[in-house]
Order: structure tokens, then C-alpha cells, then sequence
């Protein structure tokens, strides 16, 4: 897939991780029906790559889904095993060369100018600046952008609905969005507020890039 024009057009990424698989499950066909085109199962989540395979099977081929906190080789083979097709970085580990080795683009994770440089001598097709709302929001990210106007930033962490339309308009290709959005439903909460809030956070980047 070109994760980078997929990050353009559809500007949010889900960012899914809990304690109960079918729940988790369950959250990412969810935040899909309401129109969350790209979603992440995180690894770090139980039963991360079960979750992973079962919601390939039940997407189909052709919808995208990543794997998140792939910090090794190891990580990455698993997570393409079980269908992701992008795979996501909280840094620059061994991951990302067994993703990329693999066909699968990488959204990398980076803070720093050194990482960036880092990163994009990697070939990551776009870079998860983590943790965004730690480094100083939409401030820190224009800082950034100066001396790289043309990276694809994606600020995660900490990113409610505010912090999507700041770093939206701050030049942020797209923004990842963990407990902000999926909130308890990936540990068995309430898959109708979910809903709720997937619908309040399109809503956010639509208006930021209208």
C-alpha cells in the first residue's frame, strides 16, 4: 500500500490497544464502519496478533491495518504473518529495516532532528512524532517542520479532538489517536461511545483541512 498518499487522504490514524481481544476486535471494525480508514493494533495489546489476523479475515484484503509497537525483526514477521500491512514504530529498532524488507511501509517513530534524518535514511514513509503532546504540541511540530518542510509528521500521542486541529493546521500530514478516541472499548467498554467519538473525531479533521 502507499501509506504516505493513504496518510494525505485520510488524515487519522486509530491507534487500537487492551486487555480483551474480542473487545479490541470488535473496536477496530467499529472505528472502520464509521469510517476510521486507517486503524493500528498495537502489539503491546493482548493478544495483539490474534486480533490482527481476525480482523484481516473480517476486513478482507483490501482495507489497510497496521501493527503498532513493532520494536523488532521478530515483530514485524509476526505482524505480517497475521495480515497488518503497515507497520508502526514508537522508534527506529530493528523493526523497520524486517518491515520494510518486507514490503511493508513504515510510519516511524522519531522526536528529535537526528531521528528524522535518521528515519528518512531508513526509507519510513512517514514519521510518528511521539510524544507530541510531551514535546509541545503544535508548537514543537512547527519548530520542527522548519528545517523539514517537506517530512510527513504525524504527531501521536496525547492528540485529543484540540490537538488533531492545531496539528493539523500546523502541518501535520495526519494525526494518530490512541485512548482520545477508543477510550475503554478496546477493554470491553462501550462500543456506542466509541462510535460517538469516532464520528466527533472526523468531524475535527475534516474541519482542520477543509
Amino acid at each position: 500500500m502507499d501509506l504516505t498518499a493513504a496518510l494525505a487522504t485520510h488524515r487519522l490514524v486509530a491507534v487500537v490497544r487492551g486487555d480483551d481481544p474480542d473487545a479490541a476486535l470488535h473496536t477496530v471494525l467499529a472505528l472502520v464502519e464509521e469510517g476510521v480508514e486507517l486503524v493500528e493494533v498495537s502489539l503491546a495489546g493482548k493478544d495483539a496478533l490474534s486480533v490482527i489476523e481476525r480482523a484481516r479475515h473480517a476486513l478482507g484484503p483490501d482495507r489497510p491495518l497496521g501493527a503498532g509497537t513493532v520494536l523488532t525483526a521478530r515483530d514485524a514477521r509476526a505482524a505480517h504473518s497475521a495480515g497488518a500491512d503497515f507497520a508502526v514504530t514508537p522508534g527506529l529498532g530493528d523493526g523497520v529495516g524486517a518491515a520494510r524488507e518486507l514490503g511493508m511501509p513504515v510510519l516511524g517513530g522519531v522526536l528529535t532532528p537526528t531521528e528524522v534524518i535518521a528515519a528518512r535514511a531508513l526509507g519510513v514513509a512517514a514519521l510518528k512524532l511521539f510524544p507530541i503532546a510531551q514535546a509541545g504540541g503544535a508548537e514543537y511540530l512547527k519548530a520542527l517542520r522548519g528545517p523539514f518542510p517537506d517530512a510527513p509528521f504525524v504527531p501521536v500521542g496525547g492528540v485529543d479532538e484540540a490537538a488533531a486541529r492545531s496539528c493539523l493546521a500546523a502541518g501535520a500530514i495526519a494525526v494518530g489517536v490512541g485512548s482520545p478516541l477508543v477510550g475503554d472499548a478496546a477493554d470491553g467498554g462501550s462500543l456506542t461511545a466509541l462510535r460517538e467519538r469516532a464520528r466527533a473525531f472526523r468531524k475535527a479533521v475534516q474541519e482542520a483541512t477543509a
